[in-house]
């Protein structure tokens, strides 16, 4: 269910200390604004500088300046987010994110230890994640969207504003007289997600004024039943170590065989294969049956090779 802003804020109990991701735009300033004033000399600010656009160090100063007048510490860090080949720059910026928000969570800082971290995506962002996911022809992973809350590295993420419609930060910041920035990104459609935002968003709105709810529902079922497959794969890799071992393998469905893969790659290697890399790979297992077949399948960054009767994954 759609929730205002104000009881987003009532309802959230992070443990304390708290740090706020912090990029000077309306979300992050309306949701450090609020936790400030909750939790006053709790809560942390994290900035993190991309260095990939002229405005980057613009957004910097104006952090700095509203977290004094808040009386909040901040920090800023600076990143690397350049992509890599094959990868996407939201991709690579998302992470850099994440890899500053552990380094700084896990600094070593008695008087103001991190324990939580929040982020200030809200409900729209819940949708265009989704549509993204739709477009690409995601799995259950990617249909989740964005979980509420998950834990890293000891650390207890929280996105407390999913289900805060965007418009209504701007409000509550409009109506405390707060000023953010705009990042000048935001406004070119030659990213999907703008796209969607700027052109599908008002259409769903005048078409399906609840699309946010049911839009989260579907995020919620999907999530659900992913919990479901881990479990079965969880089972199912139980018995077969790091390394595959292909004949116990062979043992389970097809589907079951995907389903063990897919967490294996996740979790094990560290990476995601396509849905042909995937069938491929499927495909070499059935045909697998002499010592002297032979399996090497690039997969995500890496390849897949048998050595003896095992699977093993390595990136070279």
């Amino acid at each position: 269910m759609a929730e205002s802003f104000d009881q987003a804020i009532a309802v959230f109990s992070p443990a304390l200390p708290l740090a706020v991701g912090y990029s000077g735009g309306a979300d992050s300033t309306a949701l450090l604004q609020a936790c400030a004033e909750k939790w006053p000399g709790r809560v942390v600010a994290i900035h993190v500088h991309h260095g990939l656009q002229a405005a980057a160090d613009g957004f910097e100063l104006h952090c700095r300046g509203f977290c004094d007048r808040l009386g909040v510490p901040l920090q800023v860090l600076r990143v690397d987010a350049v992509h890599a080949p094959g990868q996407s720059p939201e991709d690579a910026a998302r992470r850099a994110r994440y890899q500053a928000f552990r380094a700084a969570a896990l600094e070593e800082n008695d008087s103001l230890a991190i324990k939580s971290v929040a982020i200030a995506h809200h409900a729209d962002d819940q949708v265009e994640t989704l549509m993204l996911a739709l477009s690409r022809g995601a799995g259950l992973p990617g249909l989740s969207a964005m979980p509420r809350q998950w834990q890293r590295d000891g650390i207890a993420y929280h996105r407390p504003l999913l289900a805060v419609p965007g418009s209504e930060l701007r409000t509550w910041l409009k109506q405390r007289g707060t000023s953010f920035v705009e990042d000048p990104s935001n406004a070119h459609e030659r990213f999907t997600r703008n796209r969607i935002r700027a052109r599908l968003l008002p259409t769903l709105e005048a078409v399906f004024p609840q699309f946010r709810d049911t839009f989260a529902r579907s995020a919620a079922h999907a999530a659900q039943a992913q919990q479901i497959l881990d479990q079965v794969a969880a089972e199912d890799l139980a018995p077969l170590a790091s390394s595959l071992v292909i004949g116990k393998l062979q043992q389970l469905t097809r589907e079951r065989q995907a389903n063990a893969l897919r967490q294996w790659f996740r979790q094990v290697c560290q990476t995601t294969p396509s849905a042909a890399q995937l069938n491929e790979l499927l495909d070499q297992l059935a045909a697998c049956t002499t010592r002297g077949h032979q399996i090497n399948i690039k997969v995500g960054c890496g390849h897949v090779e048998r050595r003896r009767g095992e699977l093993h994954w390595y990136n070279p």
